[in-house]
């Protein structure tokens, strides 16, 4: 194994963090328990394999000149020659709920002095199921790969093998010469679109019409919940109005937060948050698959309207005029500023770059691809899977999403001082699908 340089996205990750926002992503798999040991030897067997994967062996470490002169105040992908899987595979004691467990551990941050990630196994006080709570630091990988390095440590799953492909030759330091011309263009092309960006991020923090309840002074606590909703009701919505699945699940988010907002006497009257949507810009098999590839659309959530189908054909022109655009333009992808920064700049400047977050963004709303095959470990299936997204600093709620064996889950994460009534929200999410069902005629 060599060393890899930080992608210029994922450095800017890794200096934002804070002991209060920490920047690692979450997914909580809940897997029925064949015997009361399983959570026992599902534990044994993550570690067992976690050794074996490459991925997991790897730390961040400062870069040197000496090693890296372009990248000064960069940081690398290094092996961990003293890797250790028993320090990252941790064993719980039986627990009733997996969300109350789920949320005091993603509060806490990675060890930054060992490879970032961490896999807790929490068997169930049932004896018939456990769960297990996967983290990656964001700086390590982002949803695809994240996903990517949890599927190495569980069981092996029924693919169709790839064809390989041939191997491209290796890239030199310098520009070729000849390539000159076009790459004065695209540096061109880069500086209009970055200042494209610029002003739409300008733009979009005109007028904001949030709500307190989505922001908050960071406290470091954090709370979970989960939601699951059956597809087929989903596809109902979308075939009966149009637009695409993504279209209407979102749109359940800008609903269950009217409905949030108001029971807890807030109100919803006026308030529009400005929801990130990121988007992947990875393509399968690239040659640095472990890098953030990420760009985003932003958009204002409906919340103020009190029609359900009303916020559902806002939200779904929102997101058609976004794909218009691409995502290399617009408010929502000022991620891809992080290209134009040196790394010395991620380093002074990261923990400014999270504290406004919140001048960008009022809340997070993401998808995360799970495969369509059945997901096992030591044999026992999967039967639920919630994604946790990081919470920004001024933030206190982040929803993540994923489809999987017919059903979709959302996963919120949510400062716990700022979201006491998190339950309430993830109640507020069902409820706004049955709403949305009986406005389609179901």
């Amino acid at each position: 194994m060599t060393s890899d340089l930080l992608a210029p996205l994922d450095l800017a990750f890794w200096n934002m963090e804070s002991a209060e926002h920490p920047m690692h992503l979450g997914a909580l798999g809940v897997f029925t328990a064949h015997s009361p040991t399983a959570g026992a030897h599902a534990a044994d067997l993550l570690a067992g394999r976690a050794a074996a994967v490459p991925g997991l062996r790897m730390r961040i470490r400062d870069v040197w000149p000496l090693g890296f002169p372009y990248a000064f105040g960069g940081a690398a992908r290094v092996p961990d020659p003293d890797f250790d899987p028993l320090r990252h595979v941790l064993l719980h004691a039986p627990t009733a709920d997996f969300h109350a467990e789920a949320g005091r551990l993603m509060q806490r941050p990675l060890d930054r002095d060992r490879p970032p990630w961490e896999a807790h196994v929490l068997p169930g006080e049932d004896g018939v199921s456990f769960a297990v709570l996967f983290k990656f630091h964001h700086a390590l990988a982002d949803g695809l790969r994240a996903l990517t390095l949890a599927a190495a440590v569980l069981d092996p799953m029924d693919l169709a093998a790839r064809r390989p492909r041939p191997e491209e030759p290796a890239k030199s330091a310098l520009p070729d010469v000849r390539k000159l011309p076009g790459l004065v263009r695209g540096a061109v092309s880069d500086l209009g679109r970055a200042l494209d960006i610029g002003a739409s991020v300008a733009l979009s923090s005109m007028g904001v019409c949030s709500s307190a309840a989505l922001t908050s002074e960071p406290s470091g606590t954090r709370r979970t919940a989960g939601v699951v909703v059956d597809l087929d009701d989903v596809h109902h919505v979308r075939k009966s109005r149009g637009g695409t699945v993504n279209d209407v699940l979102i749109a359940v988010v800008a609903g269950a937060l009217r409905r949030w907002l108001d029971e807890r006497g807030d109100g919803s009257e006026g308030v529009a948050p400005r929801a990130l949507i990121p988007v992947s810009r990875r393509r399968p098999r690239t040659a640095h698959p472990q890098g953030n590839r990420l760009s985003g659309y932003l958009m204002r959530l409906p919340v103020d309207d009190p029609d359900p189908l009303g916020r559902l054909d806002t939200v779904r022109t929102a997101m058609d005029r976004n794909k218009d655009a691409g995502p290399n333009r617009g408010a929502g992808a000022v991620a891809l500023l992080a290209d134009h920064v040196p790394a010395l700049g991620h380093r002074l400047g990261g923990p400014l770059a999270g504290q406004g977050a919140r001048l960008w963004f009022d809340l997070l709303v993401t998808s995360v691809p799970l495969p369509g095959v059945g997901l096992k470990l030591g044999g026992n299936p999967v039967t639920e899977v919630y994604p946790f997204a990081p919470l920004a600093r001024g933030q206190s709620l982040a929803v993540a999403i994923s489809t999987y064996r017919g059903q979709v889950h959302y996963g919120l994460v949510a400062d716990a001082e700022a979201v006491p009534d998190l339950d309430l929200l993830a109640r507020s999410l069902t409820e706004e699908v049955r709403e949305l069902l009986v406005a389609c005629g179901s």
